[in-house]
Parts: C-alpha cells; sequence; structure tokens
C-alpha cells in the first residue's frame, strides 16, 4: 500500500502543474486590470505604474507565472490585492465553514443515497422502486438554489426551526454548528443522493445477479444479511467512485449554496474575488480547491485498493 500510495502522489505532481497553468492562465485573462481598479478613478497614472510594478504586473507573463509558482510551492499564495491580506490566511479563515458544510452533505448524502438505492434494488420495477427513480430524477433536476430557497420558505421562515442564514463556529459546540449548517447540507444532499442513488440501484442490481448471491438465498439466508453482508460490499467501487466524480459538482454546489445561506466560507471568497478581481485570492483558492479535488481522487483510489485488491497492480 504505501508504494502504491507514493505513486498516487507521483502521478499527481505533472497534474497539479497543468492545474496551475490553467489557473493562472485564466486569471490573467479575464478582463479588467486590478492596478487600475485597485488605484481608484482619481489615481495618476504614475500612481497605477507604481501598484502594477509592486504587483509585479509588469513582469512579461511567463516571469509572472514563474515568480506565483515559486512562491505556491513554499505555500505563499500571494498578498490580496483588496484586502492586503495573505492569501493563505484568507484560505485559512474560511475553510473550517466549507469543509463542516462538505463533510456533514456527505455524511448525508449516504446516509440517504445507499439505503434508498439498496431498496429500489432489492423491490425492482415495483411502485417503491418507481418512486424512489422518481424523487432521484426529481432531485437532480432541480437547481440547488432553488431547492435551498424552498428549505428557508418552509423550514426557517414558516416552521422557524433553523436559522435562515449564516454559520456558527465549532468553537461554539458542534451540535450549534449542525443546526447552522442542516438546511444548506440538506439541499446539497438532496442533489447528490439522487445521483448516487441510481448508481447504487444500478449496482446493487448487478450484485444480487451474481451466483454467490443465488447461493446464499438458496441457503436459506435472511434479507438483511444478503443484502449487507454478501451484496453491500460488491457496489462500494462504483459507488465510491461516483462519489469521488460528484465531489466536483459538490464543490460547485458549495459555492452557490454558500452565497443562498450566507455562509461566509471559500465559495463565498471566491464569489467576492471574481467581483473584485483580485486574482491573487481568485488563484489561490481555485488552487486549493483543485489540490483538494486531487487528494480526494487519491483517497478514491486508495478506497478502491480496499475494496479489491486487484487495483493495485
Amino acid at each position: 500500500m504505501p508504494v502504491y500510495l507514493a505513486k498516487r502522489l507521483l502521478a499527481a505532481i505533472p497534474i497539479l502543474f497543468l492545474v496551475a497553468v490553467f489557473i493562472f492562465s485564466l486569471a490573467h485573462l479575464t478582463p479588467g486590470d486590478p492596478a487600475v481598479l485597485l488605484a481608484g478613478d482619481n489615481a495618476t497614472p504614475a500612481q497605477v505604474e507604481a501598484i502594477r510594478a509592486r504587483l509585479r504586473l509588469d513582469e512579461p507573463l511567463h516571469i509572472q507565472f514563474a515568480l506565483w509558482l515559486a512562491d505556491a510551492v513554499r505555500l505563499d499564495l500571494g498578498t490580496s490585492i483588496y484586502s492586503n491580506q495573505p492569501v493563505t490566511r484568507l484560505i485559512g479563515q474560511r475553510v473550517e465553514p466549507t469543509f463542516v458544510l462538505a463533510a456533514v452533505t456527505l455524511c448525508l448524502t449516504v446516509a440517504i443515497a445507499v439505503p434508498l438505492g439498496v431498496i429500489a434494488a432489492w423491490r425492482a420495477n415495483s411502485l417503491l422502486d418507481r418512486a424512489i427513480m422518481g424523487l432521484a430524477v426529481i432531485g437532480f433536476s432541480v437547481p440547488v438554489f432553488v431547492i435551498g430557497y424552498m428549505l428557508i420558505y418552509v423550514f426557517a421562515v414558516q416552521l422557524r426551526w433553523f436559522p435562515v442564514q449564516g454559520y456558527k463556529p465549532l468553537s461554539d459546540g458542534v451540535l450549534t454548528t449542525l443546526h447552522s449548517v442542516a438546511l444548506p447540507s440538506f439541499a446539497l444532499a438532496l442533489v447528490f443522493a439522487a445521483l448516487i442513488a441510481r448508481v447504487t440501484r444500478a449496482a446493487m442490481l448487478d450484485a444480487l445477479n451474481q451466483n454467490h448471491i443465488r447461493t446464499a438465498r438458496a441457503k436459506g439466508l435472511g434479507t438483511v444479511r444478503i443484502l449487507i453482508v454478501h451484496a453491500l460490499k460488491n457496489v462500494g467501487v462504483p459507488v465510491i467512485t461516483v462519489i469521488g466524480i460528484g465531489l466536483a459538482t459538490l464543490i460547485g454546489g458549495v459555492v452557490v449554496t454558500e452565497s443562498v445561506f450566507n455562509i461566509p466560507g471559500i465559495g463565498r471568497l471566491t464569489v467576492d474575488a471574481i467581483t473584485r478581481r483580485d486574482y491573487p485570492v481568485l488563484q489561490g483558492v481555485i488552487l486549493f480547491f483543485s489540490a483538494t479535488l486531487i487528494l480526494v481522487n487519491i483517497l478514491v483510489d486508495l478506497s478502491y485498493a480496499w475494496f479489491d485488491p486487484r487495483v493495485k497492480g
């Protein structure tokens, strides 16, 4: 396993480099000059040039990239043009809400989707199966911000069970934090669970047609034991695959959800950076998201090895 992990980490380096090239190019193709924006409407050309020199924007693009990459390797992602604070500090201040939201969403998703997928497969082609798959289609088709506003209206405005917006940090208590992220997590989980429930159903149907499952049924084993002990492990690889792929969708949903529920996470930081043309922050948060996704994919690959040791070869 350590050798397999080392290979996956080495393979991630060129991917991360290509991502860095793409992020840097994309940020600098965005219209607008941050030096002009930062200087203000009444700035003189000399003041604008001074800001451009301070931000190293007067260097050729490849030099700017080399300097930025060298700093990034040392975990120095630059300084925010807007707030004049280190980008790493800004990201560090916003990590907790985003990670808590993503973790709670993932737990809710698995808790909702896997049992529904298993039940749908066990009752394949029944009314219950069609109802579950119909709900999955609806959940996957409705945009997350629509679900978010519906949940706010019902559970926050009408029933007053949850706060309308905002985030309570973990330092206020775990239950307080979970209460503050319940609605946004549920909104994201409904979308994410729809996809995983369908994949779980398909994988479970395939597993239930295997010979060892027929043998277990012939021996008279109970339904719960057949589903959980003998069939469920066979759906691990496809379900984990779609969870890994879906995390990209989840991160995109986090950006929208944090705006809808006014959660001060990295998604909100990204939106603010785009609005203010704050290139260092924008590059930093996208690089952070990309590195997180690459790390998640490595963890997914390692979990493959646990479910099926043949993949290590």
